[in-house]
C-alpha cells in the first residue's frame, strides 16, 4: 500500500512538472465577469437569482456577464472578440454558439468573451428587447476594453460575433454612434462600446436600420440561402454595406437552413468549414496581426 502510494504521488509531481501549462490552465474553469459589480441597473434586487441550464441552453440571467477565455499567451494577437449566442431571446445556446467560438477564436489567438445578455421574450421577462439587450452589449464592449492591458488587448480590435438572435443584439449597437459618457461616475461607462468589426452568423432582423452610414463597422456575413427566417437579413445588409462603401465579405450557402452553429454537426460540408471562412476574414483584414510591442509567437 505504502509503495502504490509513492507511485501516485510520483505520478502526480510527474504531471504538474512536465504536462504543459496550457494543458492545466485549459481544464479550469473560467472566469466570469458581472457586467456590473452590484447587478444591472434598476433590476440590481435580482442579481442574485440563480441562472437555469439544461443540455445545450441557459435562460434566467438577471445578472449578465462575461465569461472570458484567454488564448496561450504565445498565440495571442492582441484581437479580442465579444460572442452572443443566439436563442430568440428566450434562452441563450450557450455551449454551441457560445464556448464553441470561443474555443476556436482562441486557436486563432483572439481573445473571447461569451456574453450572457437579458432575456426579454422569456416567460414573465422584465426587460424590453429594444432596451436592455443594448445595455448589455454597450456595458460588455467597454468592459473589455477597460480591461485591456490586463488582457493583452487592442483596444482597436475588438469586435463582436452573434448567432441569430445574438446577431441582432451586435446589430443593436454596431450602427450607433457607441460614444461613453464623459461625465460618468464609473470610469468604464465613459468608454466607447462600437464594435470594431463584427460577424454575424444567420442574424435576426431586429436592430438592423433602413440604411447604414460610411462609419459602420466591417462586416463578415453568413447564412443558408433556404433559412426562411434570416437569410434576408444578410442579402438586406448586404446591399446597404456596398451603397455605404464599407468592407463586407458574404457567404450564403445553398442549404442548412437555421441554427447550424459553428457546423461541426452538420452533414453538409460547406457548413463544416464555415469557421475558416470567418478565419480566413480576419487574417484577411489584418485583424490577427500582433499590434507593434505585442508579445507573439517568441
Amino acid at each position: 500500500m505504502r509503495q502504490l502510494s509513492f507511485v501516485l504521488l510520483l505520478s502526480v509531481v510527474f504531471y504538474f512538472l512536465f504536462v504543459p501549462a496550457s494543458t492545466v490552465s485549459a481544464q479550469t474553469k473560467p472566469l466570469v465577469i458581472p457586467l456590473w459589480p452590484k447587478g444591472a441597473p434598476g433590476f440590481e434586487n435580482r442579481r442574485n437569482e440563480p441562472e437555469q441550464a439544461k443540455d445545450y441552453w441557459v435562460k434566467n440571467i438577471h445578472n449578465p456577464s462575461l465569461t472570458v477565455f484567454l488564448p496561450p499567451e504565445e498565440k495571442a494577437t492582441g484581437a479580442a472578440v465579444i460572442i452572443c449566442p443566439g436563442g430568440g431571446h428566450r434562452e441563450l445556446v450557450y455551449n454551441a454558439e457560445g464556448v464553441e467560438p470561443a474555443t476556436f477564436l482562441n486557436s486563432l489567438g483572439v481573445a473571447a468573451f461569451v456574453l450572457k445578455y437579458r432575456l426579454s421574450r422569456q416567460e414573465n421577462s422584465p426587460y424590453s428587447l429594444d432596451k436592455h439587450p443594448r445595455q448589455d452589449a454597450y456595458r460588455a464592449m467597454r468592459l473589455v476594453r477597460s480591461h485591456a492591458k490586463e488582457w493583452g488587448i487592442d483596444s482597436s480590435r475588438v469586435g463582436m460575433l452573434g448567432f441569430s438572435a445574438g446577431g441582432e443584439v451586435v446589430a443593436m449597437v454596431a450602427y450607433a454612434a457607441g460614444n461613453g459618457d464623459p461625465g460618468a461616475a464609473d470610469p468604464i461607462d465613459r468608454l466607447n462600446g462600437k464594435p470594431n468589426f463584427q460577424m454575424l452568423i444567420y442574424p435576426g432582423p431586429l436592430g438592423i436600420p433602413d440604411s447604414i452610414s460610411s462609419d459602420a463597422p466591417p462586416a463578415f456575413l453568413l447564412a443558408a440561402n433556404n433559412d426562411a427566417c434570416c437569410s434576408e437579413s444578410v442579402v438586406r445588409l448586404l446591399k446597404d454595406y456596398r451603397n455605404a462603401k464599407v468592407p463586407v465579405e458574404v457567404h450564403l450557402y445553398t442549404q442548412g437552413s437555421h441554427g447550424f452553429n459553428m457546423g461541426n454537426r452538420s452533414k453538409l460540408a460547406s457548413l463544416k468549414t464555415w469557421p475558416q471562412r470567418m478565419a480566413d476574414w480576419l487574417s484577411d483584414n489584418n485583424y490577427l496581426d500582433p499590434a507593434p510591442g505585442h508579445k507573439n509567437h517568441e
